[in-house]
């Protein structure tokens, strides 16, 4: 299965963006979103180290509303997080 992470756009060089979500930082290709680049403050896909769209911040926060759904049930449930969840 793939996920793409909803991240906002803190700092952009060149075709690297520094991008947070949840306190984490990564640096994301915005190699990808050539024909519709985002400016420091948007929100990104984030897939694999790509941007793969820009994404309005309310889709991003409803998407964290669900990841943070699914990581409680599974917390809930006493089950063993899958892989890359440690």
């Amino acid at each position: 299965m793939c996920l793409g992470i909803p991240m906002q756009v803190m700092q952009i060089d060149g075709f690297t963006a520094r991008c947070e979500a949840k306190g984490v930082s990564r640096d994301v290709s915005l190699f990808l979103v050539q024909d519709e680049p985002p400016q420091v403050g948007d929100f990104v896909m984030v897939h694999v180290g790509y941007a793969i769209q820009k994404i309005e911040p309310e889709a991003a926060r409803s998407a964290w509303e669900l990841y943070d759904e699914i990581l409680a049930a599974e917390q809930s449930l006493n089950v063993e997080p899958g892989p890359g969840h440690a």
